[in-house]
């Protein structure tokens, strides 16, 4: 079994915490990993983007090629869209609904979602609304780590919940706790 990731965002919106963890996790469950990160613009604001490949079998290659993306997870809708040559047929977009209008020049945002509802495999869900709720705003990331769970297959909720753990156990158990709950918003959302 495999599963090939794209991980996209804006620099500072924690896209980089999300390939962490997921690595912790797919390393703890004894899976081969490959991760390439290119960071868009060395300030926050600029575009992010990780190649993240899982395996039950050895991987070669870190870099995923077009058409073969089983998996796009995005903290904002117009970055989706840039990788979706890479998405393969049967290939689901995760992606946070609310855009992060940082250029001038943003497209239309009625016309990012519409493009993104056409696709047959997109979940799009208000993910800084949910992070809200569990008042951790810099949170939205777990938000989207917890809805992309259901969509992963490779490693299950609780490998990646108990990964946040670790991640976070540094920063202290309240913070431990607050991305947990947060995790579990975007499960269950």
């Amino acid at each position: 079994m495999k599963k090939d990731i794209i991980l996209c965002g804006v620099g500072g919106q924690g896209i980089l915490s999300i390939a962490t963890i997921i690595g912790q996790a797919a390393t703890e469950a004894g899976l081969y990993l490959k991760q390439a990160e290119v960071h868009g613009m060395s300030q926050r604001g600029g575009d992010v983007q990780s190649n993240l490949r899982l395996s039950t079998e050895p991987i070669y290659s870190d870099l995923i090629p077009k058409g073969k993306v089983d998996l796009i997870v995005s903290m904002e809708p117009m970055e989706a869209l840039r990788y979706l040559p890479y998405l393969a047929a049967d290939g689901v977009v995760v992606t946070n609904s609310k855009n992060f209008v940082n250029i001038p020049n943003y497209p239309d945002a009625t016309a990012i979602e519409a493009e993104l509802k056409a696709l047959p495999h997109a979940v799009l869900l208000d993910i800084e609304d949910l992070a809200q709720q569990t008042h951790n705003p810099k949170g939205a990331n777990m938000v989207l780590l917890g809805k992309v769970a259901a969509h992963l297959g490779i490693l299950s909720a609780d490998q990646l919940r108990n990964a946040v753990a670790r991640i976070f156990q540094r920063k202290g158990e309240a913070v431990v706790e607050s991305n947990l709950k947060a995790f579990d918003l975007g499960l269950n959302a």
